[in-house]
């Protein structure tokens, strides 16, 4: 923000006043991608194995049902 007031001040848009303003610009977006492509990449990470642990709960909990409803199954035939 400061480039572009420092820009709108000089009253000029030669390369040579607008050139600061725009490195800084891509000096921030370089910082910017430094930080946030190793925290997607995290986030990606951590969401695949929640989503393995989902499954696995899920496959569980199928299972679990599918044995108690064999349980109950049995002691309503044998009644």
């Amino acid at each position: 923000m400061n480039s572009f007031r420092s820009i709108a001040a000089s009253k000029n848009t030669s390369l040579a006043v607008v050139a600061p303003g725009i490195a800084e610009a891509l000096f921030a977006t370089a910082i910017g991608l430094f930080a946030a492509i190793p925290a997607v990449i995290a986030y990606n990470k951590l969401q695949a194995e929640a989503a393995k642990q989902q499954a696995r709960v899920e496959g569980f909990a199928d299972e679990f049902s599918a044995i108690l409803s064999r349980q109950i199954d049995e002691r309503i035939a044998a009644e």
